[in-house]
């Protein structure tokens, strides 16, 4: 390890406390997607406090914080997201949600906190800096249209040369950072099925239409898109999770709702789900005497790391942490809005593991009793300021 690396690494653990406190004060005071107000208060007026950052509010509910170098050199953009989940929060902690149905069961209050110590960090090195850091406090990443959109419509990627972003990972255990070129995160499309029968009384099904019926074999066959339509090797989840219909026991419904998720990466394959789906749902309604209305959505885009720019930030996990830290994810179907940053200039997002069974830190994500290793925050703030370090400083001289 570099003086460099170790004078930085020993600047992040000096603020330990503070950035743990951020995240415990955002944690008590969580807000939905698009309705970040007073957390987006909460970090200009932070970040207000550290000097040399020009701070903008590019949508109601976002930040930004520019740090200009004196010289000229690389944009780096590096982002954390705000937004709390809709869920009611089952942990007994002090600093446990204030907000009644809403929770920080994701870690972005983390995101937030990491970000926060690394401004703070960077902007007292402000004439070490060659080119530009814009740190991007991104609102509604858990909500589609989502604010990394917004974000980058309102301009905060013009001339930016390349953009980092994390996640705290719950179900990888504390002391390793997750990094992986190309396909990191899926795209999460949505669909809507309503199967119109013909209701009636359920001791007389010969009268009716069954809608249920129908409905269930529209579900049942919408699994064969995945494992006979398509080929094996590609990665391809069609998931049913909602199936509405009904009011009591002996009353067959006219009509059930279906709801669920598509989620790819391949470009192509995710063009062609949409039309295999209608051909299922229209042969089995017509099948049955039934009708139907089908709505497909898509959602944000994969997540794919550039080579380039993943190379460089595994050399800053070596780096500062250490080769044993270094790990491999598989690629993951969930879905994240960094893909949106990621069209205007070349990115890697990375995990940070912050799981810990011996403390008790084991529920996942978006789960009512979830929760970080607090310990992981250090290592965000240490991937932050020495990815600044290793492009805007060693690498511009």
């Amino acid at each position: 390890m570099t003086t460099a690396v170790a004078t930085l690494n020993q600047a992040v653990e000096e603020i330990r406390e503070q950035v743990i406190a951020w995240r415990r004060h955002l944690h008590q005071h969580p807000e939905l997607s698009f309705h970040e107000e007073n957390t987006a208060q909460f970090v200009y007026d932070t970040l207000q406090s550290f000097g040399n950052l020009e701070i903008t509010r590019p949508t109601k509910t976002s930040v930004m914080a520019r740090l200009i170098g004196p010289a000229p050199g690389t944009v780096l953009a590096m982002r954390a997201d705000m937004d709390a989940l809709p869920i009611t929060e089952e942990n007994t902690f002090e600093f446990a949600s204030q907000n009644p149905g809403v929770m920080h069961a994701c870690g972005h209050d983390g995101h937030t906190a990491m970000l926060l110590g690394a401004a703070k960090l960077l902007s007292g090195m402000q004439e070490q800096i060659k080119g530009e850091i814009r740190f991007l406090f991104q609102h509604a990443e858990e909500l589609f249209p989502g604010g990394a959109e917004e974000m980058v419509q309102a301009g905060v990627m013009d001339g930016v040369d390349m953009v980092i972003g994390t996640h705290l990972w719950s179900s990888m255990e504390f002391g390793s950072v997750g990094i992986c070129t190309g396909p990191m995160m899926a795209a999460p499309d949505t669909f809507w099925i309503t199967v119109n029968g013909k209701g009636g009384h359920a001791a007389l099904p010969h009268q009716t239409i069954d809608s249920i019926a129908v409905a269930a074999q529209v579900v049942t066959n919408l699994q064969h898109i995945v494992s006979r339509n398509t080929d094996p090797l590609d990665n391809l989840v069609v998931s049913v999770t909602q199936f509405i219909g009904g009011t009591t026991h002996n009353v067959i419904p006219g009509t059930v709702e279906i709801c669920g998720t598509v989620r790819s990466f391949d470009p192509n394959l995710r063009a062609s789900v949409p039309g295999l789906m209608e051909r299922v749902i229209k042969g089995i309604t017509e099948a049955h005497g039934a009708t139907y209305q089908f709505k497909y959505e898509n959602g944000y885009r994969p997540v794919i790391n550039d080579a380039t720019v993943t190379s460089l930030m595994e050399e800053v996990v070596v780096e500062s942490l250490g080769e044993e830290w270094v790990a491999r994810p598989r690629p993951t179907m969930g879905g994240e809005d960094f893909s949106a940053f990621q069209q205007k200039a070349p990115g890697c997002f990375f995990y940070i593991a912050a799981g810990n069974q011996s403390k008790g830190i084991t529920y996942p994500h978006h789960h009512a009793r979830f929760t970080i290793d607090e310990d992981a925050l250090e290592i965000g703030v240490k991937m932050f300021v020495n990815a600044a370090r290793k492009i805007l400083m060693e690498r511009a001289e």
